[in-house]
C-alpha cells in the first residue's frame, strides 16, 4: 500500500472513530440544548480547535470562483445534513436511522461513478454493499417500524436526503482538496456552517440567555466540537488521497463505535448480532480497499 493510500486509511478510521464517539456524547447532552444550538456550539468549537494549526501552515489564497462552493459544501455538511438528519430521527428512531444512513457510502459510489470520478469495481461494490449489511446486523436490536403515516415516510426520506447530501459533498470536495490545503478547506467551510446556524439557533432562543448545561454537560459539548474538527479534518485529509466511496466507507464505524461505546459508558447491551455486524463492516472495508482502482 502506497504512502497516500495508508495515510487515506488511517484519516478514515480516525474520522469514523470520532463520528461514533460523539454520537455517544450528543446521546448525552442533547436533553439539555436543542438541536441547532448544539449545532453552532459544536461547529464554533470545531473552527476555534483548527485555529491554531491553520495559522501554521502555509496557506494558498482561495480564487474568488471558490469562495461560494466551498463555503456551500460546508453548509451542506454541517447545516443541511445535520437538519434533516435531526427532522428523520424524530419518526424512524437511532436504530432504524443509522441503517438508513448507511447508505451514504452507496449513494457515493453511484454518484461517483456516474459523473466519472472513479471507476465502479466488483470489489468495491461488494464492500459498499457488505458494510451496509455490517451496520444493519450491529443496530439490528435497536431497528423498529416507526408507525406508518405521512410523517413515517418523511422521516424516511428526510434520513436518506441527509446521506444524499453527504454524499454529494463527499463527491464535489475533492477539487478544492487538490488545489488548496485540506486544513485550509476545513476551516473555511466549518466557519461557513456556522455562519448558517446563526439563524436557526437565534429562533430556538441561543442568544437570548446563556447555554444551561451540567458540568458533565459542558464537558460533552466540548468534546463533540473538538472531535468534530480533527474528525473533519480527517475525512478532508482522506478525500485527499482516494476516492470518495473508500472514504465514505469509514462512516460505516460511526454506529459501531457508538455501540461499543455505549455499551462500556451508558450500560447498553452488546450483543453476538453486534460483532458480526463488526466484522462484516471490517471486512466489507477490507473488501473495498484490495484494489485501488
Amino acid at each position: 500500500m502506497k504512502r497516500e493510500e495508508a495515510l487515506a486509511v488511517v484519516a478514515g478510521t480516525v474520522m469514523g472513530v470520532l463520528v461514533g464517539a460523539a454520537m455517544v456524547a450528543t446521546r448525552f447532552v442533547i436533553v439539555q440544548s436543542d438541536p441547532a444550538s448544539l449545532a453552532l456550539l459544536r461547529y464554533g468549537i470545531g473552527t476555534l480547535g483548527l485555529i491554531v494549526p491553520f495559522l501554521m501552515i502555509r496557506r494558498i489564497p482561495f480564487a474568488a470562483g471558490d469562495l461560494v462552493p466551498i463555503a456551500l459544501l460546508g453548509i451542506g455538511q454541517f447545516g443541511i445534513l445535520i437538519a434533516l438528519l435531526n427532522y428523520g430521527l424524530q419518526y424512524v428512531g437511532s436504530g432504524l436511522g443509522a441503517l438508513l444512513f448507511a447508505s451514504f457510502p452507496l449513494m457515493t459510489m453511484v454518484l461517483a461513478a456516474a459523473l466519472r470520478l472513479e471507476t465502479l469495481t466488483m470489489p468495491k461494490a461488494a464492500g459498499v454493499l457488505l458494510t451496509i449489511a455490517g451496520v444493519g446486523l450491529a443496530v439490528y436490536e435497536n431497528v423498529t417500524l416507526p408507525d406508518t403515516g405521512p410523517d413515517m415516510v418523511w422521516g424516511i426520506v428526510a434520513v436518506l436526503a441527509s446521506a444524499l447530501t453527504g454524499a454529494i459533498c463527499s463527491v464535489f470536495y475533492r477539487p478544492y482538496l487538490v488545489k488548496y490545503p485540506p486544513l485550509q478547506v476545513s476551516v473555511f467551510a466549518m466557519f461557513a456552517s456556522v455562519l448558517f446556524l446563526i439563524l436557526p439557533a437565534a429562533g430556538e432562543g441561543f442568544f437570548a440567555a446563556l447555554p444551561q448545561f451540567t458540568a458533565g454537560g459542558w464537558l460533552a459539548v466540548l468534546f463533540i466540537g473538538l472531535a468534530s474538527s480533527l474528525g473533519y479534518y480527517a475525512w478532508l485529509l482522506a478525500l485527499k488521497h482516494a476516492t470518495p466511496t473508500r472514504v465514505a466507507l469509514f462512516l460505516s464505524l460511526g454506529p459501531i463505535v457508538a455501540a461499543a461505546l455505549g455499551a462500556l459508558l451508558l450500560d447498553e447491551a452488546i450483543t453476538p448480532l453486534f460483532l458480526v455486524g463488526l466484522a462484516a463492516v471490517v471486512a466489507g472495508l477490507w473488501l473495498a480497499h484490495r484494489s485501488q482502482a
